[in-house]
C-alpha cells in the first residue's frame, strides 16, 4: 500500500490517502482502503475510523488519467461497481468511519466521504460533484448519497452546475456535521471520534447495524430488527455496569463485553 497508510492509538483507527498532489482516488486505492477495512475488521479493539487525506486535500476526485486507458463502456462500469461497493462496504461497516475533510473533497473523494457515517470538514473547503464539467456523470453512488444530505432540489443544483460548496456552506444543508477552522480540524475530529468510542462496543455494533434501516423503507423490519438488538444489548455486562455508573453518579468502565 505506497499510498494509503493507517495506525491505531487505543480504540481508534486513523487511515490517510497519500497520493499527493491530489489524493485521487484509483483503482489501486479503493483495493488498498478495501484491504484496511479487512484488516481493521480483524482487529476487535478498534472501536472507530478517521478517513483523511495528506497534503492539501481530503481527495479532489477520481484517477481521470486512469480514465484513459479504459477502451469500453464495460470497463467503465467495472469500476463504478468497485467504488460502489467499496463505499457501500463504509457505509455498512460494523464500527463507525468518520471523514476529517480539508482542502477539497470532489467527485468521488465527495462521493467517499459521503459514505462516512460522520464529516468534520473545514470552513472553506470544496465539496462537490463536477463530473457534467467534464461531460461524465457522478459513478459511485454520488448522484444517490447526495440528495440523502442536501435534499433533491440542492442535488440536482450541484450536479448540474458542477459548482462545488464551502464547508460552511454543506454544514447549512447536513452534508457535513461541523465546520471548523482549518487550525481546529484535528482536535475537533479527535474530540468527536474519543467521545463515540468511549462508548460501550457491543453498542457501538447495535446501533450501526440499526440506522442504515433509516434510509430506506424497511422502517417496520428496522423497528422489529431495533428490538432485537436493544434485549441482546442488555444482557452485555456493559449494559449492566452502564446503568449501576448512572445509579452511582459515576462514569461507566466498560470492557467491550
Amino acid at each position: 500500500m505506497n499510498h494509503l497508510k493507517w495506525t491505531k492509538e487505543d480504540s481508534i483507527a486513523q487511515v490517510v490517502i497519500d497520493s499527493p498532489p491530489a489524493n485521487a482516488l484509483s483503482s489501486g486505492i479503493l483495493q488498498d482502503l478495501s484491504t484496511v477495512l479487512d484488516e481493521v475488521e480483524a482487529d476487535k479493539s478498534i472501536k472507530l475510523i478517521i478517513l483523511k487525506g495528506e497534503g492539501k486535500f481530503f481527495s479532489a476526485g477520481a484517477d481521470i488519467k486512469e480514465f484513459t486507458s479504459f477502451q469500453k463502456a464495460d470497463d467503465y462500469e467495472q469500476l463504478a461497481k468497485k467504488g460502489q461497493n467499496l463505499f457501500d462496504r463504509i457505509e455498512q461497516f460494523h464500527i463507525p468511519v468518520m471523514a476529517s475533510i480539508h482542502g477539497a473533497a470532489l467527485g468521488g473523494g465527495l462521493e467517499l466521504a459521503m459514505s462516512c457515517h460522520v464529516r468534520v470538514a473545514t470552513k472553506d473547503t470544496k465539496l462537490g460533484l463536477p463530473e457534467l464539467n467534464l461531460g461524465i456523470i457522478p459513478g459511485f453512488a454520488g448522484s444517490q448519497r447526495l440528495p440523502r444530505y442536501v435534499g433533491l432540489p440542492k442535488a440536482y443544483e450541484m450536479i448540474l452546475s458542477g459548482e462545488a460548496i464551502t464547508g460552511e456552506e454543506a454544514a447549512h444543508y447536513g452534508l457535513v456535521n461541523h465546520a471548523v477552522e482549518e487550525s481546529e480540524l484535528e482536535m475537533k475530529t479527535l474530540q468527536l471520534g474519543k467521545k463515540f468510542a468511549s462508548k460501550s462496543g457491543p453498542s457501538i455494533q447495535a446501533v450501526m447495524k440499526l440506522l442504515p434501516y433509516a434510509h430506506t423503507s424497511q422502517f417496520g423490519l428496522g423497528v422489529e430488527e431495533e428490538a432485537k438488538e436493544f434485549g441482546k444489548v442488555f444482557g452485555n455486562e456493559d449494559a449492566k455496569e452502564g446503568i449501576q455508573a448512572f445509579i452511582d453518579k459515576r462514569k461507566p468502565n466498560f470492557k467491550d463485553q
